[in-house]
């Protein structure tokens, strides 16, 4: 490879999945979770080293990424939050209706057994 070859851009090892979920190179990681690490502070080999399935060379060039778009990729985060608070909630409630639920059933049973 000669210096000239060098000095050829090279698309960031970040692609849009079917899901619309922004992840690292071929892996399942998300954007979301290098760029959490980074804004926390932790360094880009801090980063490679808890997410084994990514390179340090592509941690570099997500925080790059993550610099050079900063304002779309913090409203895609914004997003992201929601979504997923969104998502939370309705497990929650998911969660709280099949407690209720069960209860029901077992003071239907109680009676039944009692009756």
């Amino acid at each position: 490879m000669s210096i000239q070859e060098t000095l050829t851009p090279t698309p960031p090892p970040v692609r849009l999945d079917a899901d619309g979920v922004l992840r690292v190179g071929r892996s399942r990681l998300t954007l979301d979770l290098v760029v959490r690490a980074y804004t926390e502070g932790a360094s880009a080999e801090e980063i490679a080293l808890r997410f084994a399935p990514i390179a340090l060379a592509d941690v570099y060039d997500v925080i790059a990424y993550y610099l050079r778009h900063r304002g779309v990729l913090d409203e895609y985060l914004r997003e992201s939050d929601r979504l997923a608070g969104a998502l939370d909630a309705d497990c929650q409630t998911a969660s709280a209706r099949a407690l209720i639920r069960e209860r029901l059933l077992a003071r239907r049973d109680a009676s039944r057994l009692a009756g």
